[in-house]
């Protein structure tokens, strides 16, 4: 057995360190630009597969969205696909098609998106076709599935012809990726109401702007764990907003 020794330095001198880009804030601002009239401008997107390849398949566009293991890929371009009047199928790896994604499904029939299973009910592959004519402003969710799902209608719901009301039932669990999906909406100028288990958002476009994406404060925690070991010494992280 091999033993690696670490040793303290005493001495820690200021330093600034790059971080890598959030993939959640990229994604977001991903789909956000896809749903924008005019081409906005992305900076500093996430180097990671999951944002690469949603990059990819929003640019090349095929029939086929091919995910691979991105599940945060599949639920985003999922509900993009359903109101974007394009007849998709979204598949991934056979791990991806093991993931669930029907309380997602079921939102979007419910405005009027037509989905099929394709394999087993409640997973993928899926057969989309694009909402003609929405059937309802109001969804009821569960406010501890996923905040992806959540994100994902919130996201499509300022084009949709009569906006939409999300109604939270339950705990919500991951409150702060559904405040950073509203704050980024914001940032391309789409405004929305959260008061108590309900969120509203009405019919509005998203405007042109210059985003650029946060860095990854999860990624800045390895360094402040290695500032904590040193007697003194300043780091400045690069790219992380303050909230």
């Amino acid at each position: 057995m091999k033993t690696l020794i670490l040793e303290q330095n005493s001495t820690f001198l200021p330093t600034r360190i790059p971080l890598p880009s959030s993939k959640s804030e990229s994604n977001r601002a991903l789909i956000i630009d896809a749903l924008t009239e005019g081409e906005n401008r992305l900076l500093n997107l996430a180097e990671a597969r999951d944002t690469q390849t949603m990059i990819r398949l929003l640019r090349e566009n095929p029939p086929i969205y091919d995910v691979l293991d991105a599940g945060t890929t599949m639920r985003f371009l999922t509900a993009y696909a359903a109101v974007t009047d394009q007849h998709k199928v979204m598949t991934g790896t056979p791990r991806m098609c093991e993931r669930p994604i029907g309380i997602l499904v079921d939102a979007l029939r419910a405005l009027g998106a037509e989905i099929h299973y394709m394999n087993k009910e409640g997973f993928p592959p899926l057969a989309v076709h694009g909402l003609k004519i929405q059937k309802t402003d109001h969804i009821q969710i569960r406010g501890d599935v996923s905040s992806q799902y959540i994100s994902a209608l919130l996201m499509i719901a300022p084009v949709l012809p009569q906006g939409l009301t999300l109604e939270l039932t339950g705990k919500v669990g991951s409150r702060t990726y559904i405040e950073m999906t509203i704050q980024l909406m914001g940032a391309f100028g789409v405004s929305c109401e959260w008061v108590e288990n309900r969120i509203q958002v009405k019919p509005q476009a998203y405007k042109f702007t210059v985003f650029s994406v946060e860095s990854d404060w999860s990624g800045a925690s390895y360094w402040f764990s290695l500032l904590a070991c040193a007697d003194e010494g300043d780091l400045f992280l690069e790219g992380l907003k303050k909230r």
